[in-house]
């Protein structure tokens, strides 16, 4: 996956806050994937992913309906920029062990 800025992250928070919360950590995981399939698919060949783009979690994300972007005072939104946090943590620790 390409380097994560605070874009990659709000866009991916929004999509998920576009789902129903049962859907949103299954959305994040294939998300997630998307990017790192996107990322390995750009550095062997050269071109963008045809579905998932550049590699980025925003291109992953942003093929979804992300919603426009509320404020911090939206505790859903809140909700989905915590899990997107926490399972790319998860993401990167998982990594580091292999």
């Amino acid at each position: 996956m390409r380097p994560l800025l605070h874009g990659d992250l709000s866009a991916a928070a929004r999509a998920l806050l576009a789902v129903p919360q049962r859907q949103r950590k299954p959305l994040c995981l294939k998300i997630i994937a998307e990017a790192e399939l996107a990322d390995a698919y750009v550095r062997s060949s050269g071109r963008l992913h045809p579905l998932y783009g550049n590699g980025s979690l925003m291109a992953a994300a942003r093929n979804r309906k992300p919603v426009d972007e509320p404020g911090f005072d939206d505790v859903n939104y809140c909700q989905c920029f915590e899990l997107v946090l926490r399972q790319l943590v998860r993401f990167h620790l998982s990594q580091r062990r292999s």
